[in-house]
């Protein structure tokens, strides 16, 4: 999904065209102040894939031993590479 920079004053002069756009054209928009990223306007029923989501469907798969070292591996390398988000509400 494409996701367009906007800086706050935009969205807050064209706020009403920035919520059309999320709605009918599926347009996400990330808010920037200051030039930091501090908030997102995403279209309603976006699915985000939370930790728990995917310990869930996790669990209902059976995964060979072969497998399940596979994927404890890329785990670990990914968690080296993402970094921990920031605190939002700041």
């Amino acid at each position: 999904m494409k996701k367009t920079k906007i800086s706050v004053t935009d969205a807050a002069r064209n706020f009403a065209d920035c919520v059309n756009r999320t709605h009918y054209q599926r347009l996400s928009f990330v808010l920037v102040k200051n030039g930091k990223a501090v908030a997102q306007l995403v279209p309603d029923g976006e699915k985000v894939c939370l930790g728990r989501d995917a310990a869930e469907a996790l669990a209902k798969v059976k995964l060979s031993p072969k497998e399940a070292s596979a994927w404890r591996r890329d785990l670990k390398a990914g968690r080296k590479i993402l970094k921990t988000p920031t605190d939002k509400w700041r």
